[in-house]
C-alpha cells in the first residue's frame, strides 16, 4: 500500500504540474476577458435570476435553482472543510490567496462550461436531458473529437468514485470517528443506507433533497463561522496579512526553500480551489444541462454563482476560522485541523459543529457525484448502465470509510487533473460560441 501511495503522488506530481495549473488558470483568465469581466459584472444580475429560478422555466428536468443546488451539493463538502486545512497545513495561508484567484477566474470557467452545457444538450433514451463536456465535445466540435468527449466521460466515471464518494465518506467517518467515537464502518453502512434512499429515485429526487438541505446546512456553517470571527475579530488582520504575503513568500510553506515553498502555495492552492469549486473540471454543467431553460446564458450566470459561494464564501471562511486560532502550523491536517480550530473558537460546540456540518455536506456531495458520475457511464455505455452504476456506488461508499485519508486524496488530486484536461481543451474550441451567445448580455 505504500508503494502504491508512493506511485499515486508521483503520478499526482505529474497532472499537477505547471500545464494543468497553467491551463486552469489561464483558461479563467482568457473567458473572463473574452466576456470583458461580465461574470464579475453582472453577479448581483446573477443572484436575481437564481432567486426567480426556484419556478420551472422552460424544458428539462429540474428548476434552474435546484440544479444549481445540485451543483453545490456536489461542490461544498469536504473540500470546504478539509481539503482547506490541507492547503494551509501543505502550503501555508497564501495557498488561500491561491484559492481566491482560481475562483475569481473560475467563475467564467464555470459559467462558460453551463451555457455550452445547455447550448448542446441531448435527450437519451429514456426522454431525459442529458449534457456536459462530453455532449458540447461532441456536438459543438463534431463527431471527429468524440473521442476526447470519451476521454473526459470515462475519467468522470472512475474520478466520481474518489472526488464524491469514497473521499467523502471517509472524512465522514474520520470526523465521526474522532468527535462522536463513531466506528467506521457503523459510519459507512448508514452512509449508504441513506445514499441509496435518494440516488435511486434520480435526479429528480437528488435535487429535492439537495434544494433543502444544501441551503439549510450553508446558513448554520456561516453562522458558526461568523460567530467565531466576530468573538475573535482582533485576529482577523494579522490573518488576511498572512494571506496575501505568503503567497508569495518563501517561506510560506513549513521547511521550504525560496521557490519550493511558493510552488507549494501555488499547487496546493489551485489543487483545493479546484477539489472544492470543481470549476474547469466540467462536472457541474452536467447539472445545469438538465435545468428546465430555454437560455443557455440565464442558467450560465446562474452556475457561476456555484463557484463564488462555494470558495470565496464557504472556504474562506473556513480559512479564516482556522488562522485566526493560531492552530494552522502545529502539525495538523485535514477536518481534524479544521475541527479544532471551530472547537478553539466555540469550546464545547466547535468540534460538533463541524462534524455534522461535514456529515451534511459529504452526504450531499455523495448524492450530486452519484448522478455526474452516472452520466459519464451513460454516455459510454447507454442507458443500460445506469441501475449497474447506482449499485456500484453504493458499495464503495463503505469501502471509502474505511481507507487510508492521504491516498484516498491523492487519488482524487489525480482525477481532478485528468478530468480538467479534456474539458478545458473543449472549452478553448469552444469560447467563440461563449463570447457569441453571451454579446448582448455583457
Amino acid at each position: 500500500m505504500a508503494r502504491f501511495g508512493q506511485w499515486v503522488d508521483m503520478i499526482g506530481g505529474v497532472v499537477w504540474g505547471p500545464v494543468t495549473l497553467a491551463l486552469l488558470l489561464g483558461t479563467g483568465v482568457y473567458l473572463t476577458l473574452g466576456l470583458r469581466f461580465m461574470p464579475w459584472r453582472r453577479l448581483g444580475s446573477a443572484f436575481v435570476l437564481l432567486w426567480r429560478g426556484r419556478r420551472a422555466q422552460g424544458e428539462g428536468e429540474i428548476t434552474p435553482f435546484q440544479a444549481l443546488m445540485t451543483a453545490l451539493s456536489a461542490t461544498i463538502g469536504t473540500g470546504n472543510i478539509a481539503g482547506v486545512a490541507t492547503a494551509i497545513a501543505l502550503g501555508g495561508p497564501g495557498a488561500v490567496m491561491w484559492m481566491w484567484l482560481t475562483a475569481l477566474f473560475g467563475m467564467a470557467t464555470k459559467y462558460a462550461e453551463a451555457v455550452l452545457a445547455v447550448r448542446f444538450r441531448e435527450r437519451d433514451a429514456l426522454g431525459s436531458y442529458v449534457g456536459g463536456p462530453m455532449y458540447y465535445i461532441r456536438g459543438g466540435l463534431g463527431r471527429g473529437w468524440r473521442w476526447l468527449g470519451g476521454a473526459f466521460a470515462l475519467f468522470g466515471m472512475i474520478a466520481a468514485f474518489g472526488i464524491g464518494n469514497m473521499v467523502q465518506a471517509n472524512s465522514v467517518a474520520e470526523a465521526l470517528g474522532s468527535v462522536w467515537r463513531i466506528p467506521h464502518a457503523w459510519s459507512g453502512g448508514v452512509l449508504l443506507l441513506l445514499t441509496g434512499a435518494v440516488i435511486l429515485g434520480g435526479i429528480r429526487r437528488i435535487a429535492q433533497v439537495a434544494s433543502k438541505l444544501v441551503p439549510l446546512m450553508a446558513l448554520s456553517y456561516f453562522a458558526a463561522a461568523g460567530a467565531i470571527l466576530v468573538l475573535r475579530w482582533r485576529a482577523l488582520p494579522a490573518a488576511l496579512e498572512l494571506i496575501v504575503t505568503q503567497a508569495f513568500d518563501p517561506s510560506a510553506a513549513a521547511g521550504g526553500v525560496a521557490g519550493a515553498a511558493v510552488w507549494a502555495a501555488i499547487r496546493y492552492g489551485v489543487a483545493r480551489g479546484v477539489f472544492s469549486n470543481e470549476a474547469g473540471l466540467g462536472s457541474a454543467p452536467i447539472a445545469h444541462a438538465a435545468a428546465r431553460t430555454g437560455d443557455p446564458v440565464r442558467q450560465g450566470m446562474v452556475a457561476m454563482l456555484g463557484t463564488f459561494i462555494d470558495t470565496l464564501v464557504v472556504c474562506t471562511l473556513t480559512a479564516l476560522v482556522i488562522l485566526v486560532s493560531g492552530l494552522w502550523n502545529d502539525g495538523g491536517n485535514g477536518a481534524a485541523l479544521s475541527t479544532a480550530a471551530f472547537e478553539a473558537g466555540l469550546p464545547g460546540y466547535g468540534a460538533y459543529i463541524v462534524s455534522g456540518g461535514l456529515v451534511v455536506f459529504a452526504f450531499t456531495t455523495i448524492l450530486g457525484w452519484s448522478y455526474y458520475g452516472e452520466r459519464c457511464a451513460e454516455f459510454l455505455f447507454g442507458v443500460r448502465v445506469i441501475l449497474p452504476y447506482r449499485l456500484l456506488w453504493l458499495a464503495a461508499i463503505p469501502a471509502g470509510a474505511l481507507g487510508k485519508l492521504e491516498t484516498v486524496w491523492s487519488v482524487a488530486d489525480v482525477m481532478n487533473g485528468l478530468m480538467a484536461l479534456p474539458n478545458l481543451i473543449a472549452l478553448l474550441l469552444l469560447s467563440p460560441v461563449v463570447f457569441r451567445l453571451s454579446r448582448f448580455r455583457r
